[in-house]
């Protein structure tokens, strides 16, 4: 049985953070779309700053761990999370059956990289 120690629970908790920030600094502006360009590249750069700030330490804590794909697809699966629920609450947008059967589709797929031989 696999032992859980923080090395494998902060990259997880540190990446659903990462990825919230990134989420915002990348769709945030979707609500403001009469805010200047320029304007909106400057404070989604400093979201993304902070969403660095998260998501180097998780990486370089978990490879420890994990292996770099399986933090990598720890990161995809927390990103597709992360996306619905934003675009559901912050963006009211829909999320449809479609939507979440293939996000189940592309979780299942990172599941295999999990799988021991």
């Amino acid at each position: 049985m696999p032992t859980i120690s923080w090395p494998h629970i902060l990259p997880v908790i540190l990446l659903i953070g990462s990825n919230i920030f990134m989420t915002l600094a990348w769709y945030g502006h979707l609500r403001f779309k009469s805010a200047p360009i320029l304007m909106v590249i400057f404070f989604s750069w400093l979201i993304a700053f902070v969403e660095y700030t998260m998501a180097v330490p998780a990486n370089r804590i978990g490879h420890n761990v994990y292996s770099a794909a399986e933090l990598k697809t720890m990161q995809e699966v927390i990103t597709l999370t992360v996306f619905v629920a934003f675009a559901a609450i912050y963006l009211k947008e829909p999320v449809t059956i479609r939507h979440l059967i293939g996000f189940a589709l592309i979780a299942a797929g990172a599941a295999v990289i999990f799988f021991k031989r």
